[in-house]
């Protein structure tokens, strides 16, 4: 499994992207704490991820898919994000 950084801007205001967080969602192991950053923990590889996330998302949206590296910092989550975090990057 592989963790990649998921980052998106999203060009449609008022449009509902409930398919897009359902698909996110749909994967066993994610983490969202920012507005429009998720971790995704998957056995896609980072193409295929971007390509399920398109198919949710407007021709004019802007989405990033990065494979993690496995170090990381941050501040200000909850300890249990900050865990979830430490485990799977």
């Amino acid at each position: 499994m592989t963790a990649y950084l998921v980052s998106y801007d999203l060009k449609a205001p008022g449009k509902n992207y409930d398919s897009l967080i359902k698909y996110l969602k749909s994967h066993t192991n994610w983490w969202h704490h920012l507005g429009s950053t998720w971790v995704i923990v998957t056995n896609l590889s980072a193409t295929q991820l971007r390509d399920g996330i398109a198919e949710h998302a407007d021709d004019n949206d802007k989405f990033l898919v990065v494979k993690s590296g496995g170090i990381g910092a941050w501040s200000g989550f909850s300890t249990e994000g900050s865990e979830w975090l430490r485990k799977q990057l």
